[in-house]
């Protein structure tokens, strides 16, 4: 019984790994400022797309990826970090069309990282929730005063299939094992 429960839980959870599929869009040159709502507004260009791990894509200027922010919470700070409120992330392909990327997500974290020599990174981060990740970061002479450069910036999206069309697959193949485990007993 233990091994049929064992089978069944493989051939439900292989479905999910072997049809899950991860992008990255790298961006970098750009700019972020404040926006009106008193949280931040980056724009910068995309130049890589990758899939799974390769890169599919590579150029100065395949599109745009924009992220704005809402305000900043009590107690944070532009200059010196904090938590800002809910936003969305949008990645156009260049020459337009339908979008590469869009979503909504209800916080974002900004990080002030001290460098070496005056410099400071400022880091962008936000977490869907569906798991899927942005991250965008720039530096500055000084502190962030209202606008600075993108050195870079990250936007990783993975996506499953809708989950009842997997348990079905997982399904079929727990009753195909059954099928095989009963010819060979005979």
């Amino acid at each position: 019984m233990r091994r049929v429960v064992l089978l069944a839980l493989l051939a439900l959870a292989l479905p999910v790994a072997a049809f899950a599929t991860s992008y990255d869009y790298s961006n970098t040159a750009g700019t972020i400022t404040t926006n009106s709502s008193g949280g931040l507004t980056a724009t910068s260009f995309l130049t890589a797309i990758a899939v799974n791990g390769v890169i599919t894509q590579a150029g100065s200027d395949l599109g745009t990826v924009s992220i704005v922010t809402g305000p900043i919470a009590a107690g944070g700070s532009l200059t010196n970090g904090g938590t800002l409120g809910p936003g969305t992330i949008l990645i156009t392909p260049a020459g337009g069309g339908a979008p590469l990327f869009s979503q909504t997500f209800t916080s974002a974290t900004w990080t002030l990282v001290p460098q070496m020599n005056g410099q400071n990174q400022y880091i962008l981060t936000a977490q869907f929730s569906n798991g899927n990740t942005f991250q965008t970061s720039g530096f500055i002479t000084g502190f962030f005063s209202g606008s600075a450069k993108l050195a870079s910036g990250d936007t990783f999206v993975q996506t499953v299939p809708e989950p009842g069309t997997l348990g079905l697959l997982g399904t079929g193949l727990v009753g195909i094992a059954g099928l095989v485990r009963r010819k060979l007993k005979s």
